[in-house]
């Protein structure tokens, strides 16, 4: 690893400080959490995995965004492939337990219509280098700032509204480039009864979080030893070029309960690590998760 903890940590708080801000059902969990005694504050939440989505182009997409995280120590584990949306994934192992899991996916722009390829192709023909060379990694603070970076220009609310009716992941990604996604919180590190999923989706509802429905509230995987959940996307105002506003999906929250291995079901709650747990993904679940920023879950926000 050629990185180190102190600057994985500052780059964390680069991607999060933002998106806490543009998100405004991450305070509102965290605060009706602290108000039910489960944390005393959100650094006592343990962070599951933080998800990006990237264009698959030359010079962007999952080579040039995974350079970032293997540099500060993450491992490259499966792959996933999601052909209705046109999809590719991977996962990250975090080179130290306390750290977040790292999901990248990337659009297969080459199997989308030649119209939305022209369109990103407008956005992104370009970008000759990849941009990721650029930057001295062991430098936090610019690698932190890189996330924000307008790798393109901005967008027309045309062109927006075309590849929305293509591919909704595609649209997000034009629009928000490297924006973080979602952040997840582990629900099995929580108190009592809120350790399980079912529970604390009773929970999040209550404090009116509206939740993605797309494949039922909780997507379990096959094996049932990974159960997930997510907020939906609000809707927020974006402007496009020339001043052009639009409403569109924002960030969520994902919520993620990992059951005990078979193998270690003897091993008392307290003594349970991560090691003991359910890891990697299910593409099944991150499939329906995917649609926590579709309009036929956030047009549910919308009275």
């Amino acid at each position: 690893m050629t990185g180190n903890t102190l600057g994985l940590d500052k780059i964390l708080n680069a991607l999060f400080t933002p998106y806490k801000e543009r998100v405004p059902d991450v305070n509102k969990i965290t605060q009706a959490m602290v108000a039910k005694g489960l944390i005393n504050d959100d650094s006592e939440i343990l962070n599951d995995h933080i998800a990006f989505r990237t264009l698959g182009v030359p010079h962007l997409g999952i080579a040039s965004f995974e350079k970032i995280f293997l540099h500060y120590g993450y491992k490259k584990k499966s792959s996933y492939v999601f052909d209705k949306k046109k999809l590719d994934a991977f996962w990250y192992e975090p080179p130290y337990s306390h750290y977040p899991r790292i999901f990248l996916s990337e659009l297969r722009v080459s199997d989308l219509s030649k119209q939305a390829q022209n369109i990103i192709s407008k956005y992104t023909s370009s970008i000759i280098t990849d941009p990721v060379d650029a930057i001295d990694l062991n430098d936090y603070e610019k690698v932190g700032s890189f996330f924000y970076k307008p790798l393109w220009k901005l967008p027309s609310k045309e062109d927006y509204l075309l590849l929305l009716k293509e591919s909704e992941y595609a649209a997000w990604v034009i629009y928000n480039r490297y924006y973080l996604n979602h952040y997840t919180i582990s629900v099995h590190e929580l108190p009592g009864q809120y350790s399980k999923l079912e529970n604390f989706n009773t929970f999040l509802e209550s404090i009116g979080i509206t939740l993605n429905t797309s494949g039922g509230i909780v997507k379990t995987s096959k094996d049932g030893l990974l159960k997930q959940s997510s907020s939906v996307a609000k809707i927020i105002k974006a402007k496009f070029a020339n001043d052009e506003e639009h409403m569109i999906s924002g960030s969520y929250v994902e919520f993620a309960e990992r059951l005990v291995l078979p193998e270690f079901k003897s091993i008392p709650k307290k003594k349970l690590t991560k090691e003991h747990r359910r890891d990697g993904f299910e593409s099944a679940n991150a499939d329906k998760i995917f649609e926590s920023t579709y309009l036929e879950q956030t047009t549910k926000n919308i009275n």
